[in-house]
């Protein structure tokens, strides 16, 4: 089978690409190896909703219209954005149609799918941001008798084994599954990591306004490695508010350090919890300093300040049985993974080197990278910024 330009993915950097390829009239095929918004639709917990408001949802003709611009979406509603915004576009998505390996035949890009090759002209790498889940080193030396699974694998507190729960990451999953195990009256202890967080709402608006007005949402990446730092923290459900170590740390949720190992049934945590913390609360600041400078220029005062320095005795040491711990939860981030594109465009961390979504490989582009352009560039607010670069740059090279 040969096509014009092959898309894979289905979400919402992919969706959002043929958009714009639809627009100007571009021949293209979306190839999804599930359904449209797999990811959103099966590595999403069931109480699951969005971090950033309703009103942040603004991909290219399917921006969000409905009755609550300042709500958070579930799963299950945002699984029907995506779904009506999918056949308003009249995306050409190939369902179930995943891809194996990316190569070149000499004359044109080769896709090859357990239905039989694709060849295309051009190809877009829209497969997510996050591809594969990060596991510290020594996770294995957790005890045979505890279960263990990954974040997108949780559902609800009723799914996992009676007993107490060790989450390991405190990024937003983590934290909100802590809350959401905490609330069922879990015991619940969180091996802390690094992320920034902010107040939800602060001078009479939602933190996401403060990413947008401020600029902070089109910064771009100070280092590689800072492509790696959680997203700000915070929670959609009840109609949103804080979530972050404090907050748990106040409705008696455990803190420890970060994860270290195992040893006949004893969990070992750093004792870095307060430094843990301390890190984090810079990491706030520096957004802060962001929003400072706009307050600043706009002649308003910010009414957000930060905390004292939070300082808790944390244990380092962790006997799973004694605690009556039963399941660890693994929340310690993602890192990318395109083994499957046989070309060497990706740099020593596994991102692809790209400028403005194109590769040093004619044809060959990525959507949807954490940082890809600005910080904006894989939520649900700016991707369509990049698609539509992306889609200028295939129409370009058509004439």
């Amino acid at each position: 089978m040969d096509v014009n330009v092959a898309i894979v993915g289905a979400g919402q950097a992919g969706l959002s690409t043929s958009c714009y390829l639809s627009q100007a009239g571009v021949d293209h095929v979306v190839l999804e190896a599930g359904r449209v918004a797999e990811t959103w639709r099966s590595k999403r917990w069931d109480s699951f909703c969005l971090v950033t408001p309703n009103w942040s949802v603004r991909l290219p003709s399917g921006e969000y219209t409905g009755t609550e611009p300042d709500g958070f979406m579930g799963r299950d509603e945002l699984v029907a954005h995506f779904q009506r915004w999918a056949h308003r576009i009249k995306a050409p998505v190939r369902e179930s149609c995943a891809i194996t390996s990316l190569d070149s035949d000499g004359e044109r890009f080769v896709l090859a799918t357990v239905d039989g090759a694709i060849r295309a002209r051009s190809v877009v790498v829209a497969s997510g941001g996050y591809q594969r889940p990060h596991m510290p080193a020594n996770s294995s030396q957790l005890p045979a008798g505890v279960d263990q699974l990954l974040g997108e694998e949780y559902s609800c507190p009723d799914a996992l084994e009676p007993g107490g729960v060790l989450i390991v990451g405190s990024g937003q999953t983590g934290c909100q599954l802590a809350e959401e195990l905490h609330e069922a009256g879990r015991k619940v202890i969180v091996a802390s990591g690094r992320c920034p967080w902010a107040p939800r709402r602060f001078g009479g608006h939602d933190f996401v306004w403060w990413t947008v007005e401020s600029g902070w949402w089109n910064r771009t990446a100070p280092t590689p490695q800072a492509r790696l730092i959680g997203n700000v923290l915070g929670t959609g459900h009840g109609g949103g508010h804080d979530l972050n170590l404090r907050t748990l740390h106040d409705m008696d949720v455990e803190l420890a350090g970060h994860f270290l190992g195992a040893e006949d049934g004893t969990v070992h945590m750093a004792g870095d919890l307060e430094q843990t913390v301390a890190a984090s609360d810079e990491l706030a600041s520096t957004f802060k300093k962001k929003v400072d400078a706009y307050c600043e220029s706009a002649g308003i005062a910010n009414e957000w300040e930060m905390p004292p320095p939070l300082k808790i005795a944390a244990r380092t040491s962790i006997d799973l049985t004694a605690e009556g711990i039963t399941t660890v939860i693994w929340t310690s981030g993602y890192r990318p993974d395109y083994g499957w594109v046989h070309f060497p465009v990706f740099d020593d961390m596994g991102f692809p080197v790209q400028v403005d979504g194109r590769s040093a490989v004619p044809g060959l582009y990525f959507m949807g990278v954490h940082f890809q352009r600005k910080a904006q560039s894989a939520v649900l607010y700016g991707v369509g910024e990049d698609a539509q670069l992306v889609a200028e740059h295939i129409v370009e090279n058509r004439r």
